[in-house]
């Protein structure tokens, strides 16, 4: 059912956001990382409109973020390990799952024993949840496996008249999801590359890994995805052709097919449209301008968007974690 959808400046739209809220209907609302679509993380029924809303399967768990750290112990069974971590890097963005308890819907968790926690450091979602007074879960506000939202407008485009509020609070500082860590007896695993790099948390014994029948959210291997079908490649003519044929016949005719560039380094000479991450290659900011840039070449008309590596250093690992998810099909 299309319903209208009203967007609030951040300092009026606090009460009206945690009333939302608290009515079991559903709010997005900005994060350090992206735009969230939150409902109250304790109500199955107000998780299961967001799940509706992004045409979400219900295989895929959400976050659960927290108004504070008391609430860690009320939903997870915290391991020292792993209170070190939500003590060293809370509020940001790391997401720890964590054994769960009783009190946490089976939605949210997708039927698993574990949840995913984290705690937001933006201001305006930090007012929302102490205003709110409980948990929040907070997925990216986009349809399920399209690229996620860093600002009001690229929520509106995606889920304009399925939800009744957005809250602006302008564009998100980092502009990729958070890191995701799976703590337990058998050490730390960092399952989604996020603004919390490994090197970050190596003092803390993370290594990458996937845990055994623990599924993370967005953790399916395609996500984050534009329409146009993208490749990763350098950006050399002949690797262009290889990967999307400048000519050739659509519907019997004879066409020319344009590509468009997501560039790190290259000038991208020859290209039909060019989105550059970071003129002076920064790894921070080509991960804030990541999902907006890729947008804007999926709104082209191109045949196809060949996205140029980066650097798997830092930043770089989990933009590239990203960028291979947005083209794997």
């Amino acid at each position: 059912m299309k319903v209208e959808t009203r967007v609030a400046a951040a300092g009026e739209g606090i009460r009206a956001a945690a009333k939302v809220l608290a009515s079991g209907g559903l709010v997005a609302l900005p994060t350090e990382t992206v735009y969230g679509l939150g409902a109250d993380a304790l109500d199955p029924v107000a998780c299961a409109k967001i799940f509706e809303a992004k045409d979400r399967p219900l295989s895929d768990p959400l976050i659960v973020h927290i108004p504070k750290l008391e609430w860690l112990d009320l939903l997870a069974v915290v391991s020292g390990p792993a209170r070190r971590l939500a003590e060293y890097f809370w509020p940001g963005p790391l997401t720890l799952v964590l054994p769960r308890r009783e009190i946490v819907p089976d939605l949210v968790t997708a039927g698993q024993d574990t949840v995913a926690i984290r705690m937001s450091s933006h201001p305006v979602f930090q007012e929302v949840l102490n205003a709110f007074g409980k948990p929040v879960a907070a997925p990216s506000a986009n349809r399920f496996g399209r690229i996620s939202p860093t600002c009001v407008e690229h929520v509106l485009s995606e889920l304009g008249g399925r939800i009744p509020l957005v809250l602006d609070g302008g564009p998100c500082a980092h502009g990729i999801e958070s890191t995701i860590v799976h703590v337990n007896g058998e050490g730390m695993h960092i399952l989604r590359s996020g603004p919390v790099t490994a090197e970050e948390l190596a003092p803390f014994g993370a290594v990458h890994g996937a845990v055994a029948g623990i599924s993370a959210p967005g953790g399916l291997l395609s996500h984050y995805a534009p329409r146009t079908p993208m490749r990763i490649a350098e950006p050399v003519e002949q690797k262009s052709r290889l990967l999307f044929p400048q000519e050739g016949s659509r519907d019997g005719r004879h066409t020319h097919f344009s590509v468009g560039l997501l560039s790190w380094e290259s000038s991208g000479e020859g290209f039909a449209k060019v989105e550059r991450l970071s003129r002076k290659q920064d790894l921070r900011e080509a991960a804030a301008n990541l999902y907006g840039a890729m947008r804007r070449l999926d709104e082209a008309g191109l045949d196809g968007i060949i996205a140029e590596p980066v650097p798997e250093t830092g930043l770089g690992a989990a933009i590239m974690e990203r960028l291979r998810k947005a083209s794997a099909r």
